[in-house]
């Protein structure tokens, strides 16, 4: 039987095997990008240095983390950080395309455009996640039980929303957020946005 815990250290590489594994609208990603790193690098990692304390994991009965959720309370003092002490430790590794014309530069260039007021719904909606679940663990209503430990973290803070971004071509999550009771949010072409009222 699965179990949902706290984020550890040990668990940093099971995140990047995690994140790159569901990357793809929910499907494998691995050998898409020149360096599969880079999505751990923008939509994991960088979650769990900055708020460990907003990170949880699914361990499977023999130890592997199969899953997770990571956070932010603060979207756009998140985004600070990032700009100006996460990132700029990754420059050499992903360095900033002229022209960002493929997919992977384009995700490179995200990196670079961290910022606060960037993101349309951090005020309203200050918090955001990304959660990511390994096929094997679907289904037995893990995802719904990593949200509502996030949501009453959140929810002890006083922050008073909680937003995330996705593919639109993952249905099946888009379906899954709905059912959790999350609203769709205005989103920029070729994304999809749900935000959720706290408290």
């Amino acid at each position: 039987m699965s179990r949902i815990r706290p984020y550890r250290p040990s668990d940093r590489a099971a995140l990047y095997e995690i994140c790159v594994r569901t990357a793809d609208a929910g499907g494998d990603a691995t050998g898409i990008l020149s360096d599969d790193s880079l999505w751990g690098d923008l939509f994991a990692v960088p979650y769990v240095e900055r708020h460990p304390d907003l990170a949880w994991v699914v361990e499977a009965e023999d130890g592997r983390a199969v899953g997770y959720i990571v956070a932010t309370d603060d979207t756009d003092a998140f985004a600070t950080w990032f700009r100006d002490e996460w990132w700029p430790a990754l420059a050499e590794r992903h360095p900033r395309p002229a022209e960002p014309a493929t997919r992977e530069e384009r995700m490179i260039e995200h990196g670079y455009a961290q910022a606060p007021g960037r993101d349309a719904h951090a005020e309203e909606y200050p918090a955001h996640l990304h959660i990511d679940l390994l096929p094997e663990t679907q289904g037995q209503g893990l995802g719904r039980a990593l949200i509502e430990t996030l949501v009453a973290e959140l929810t002890r803070r006083r922050v008073r929303g909680l937003h995330l971004g996705m593919d639109p071509d993952n249905t099946g999550a888009a379906a899954f957020y709905e059912r959790l009771g999350m609203t769709p949010l205005p989103a920029e072409p070729g994304g999809q946005s749900f935000g959720m009222r706290l408290g």
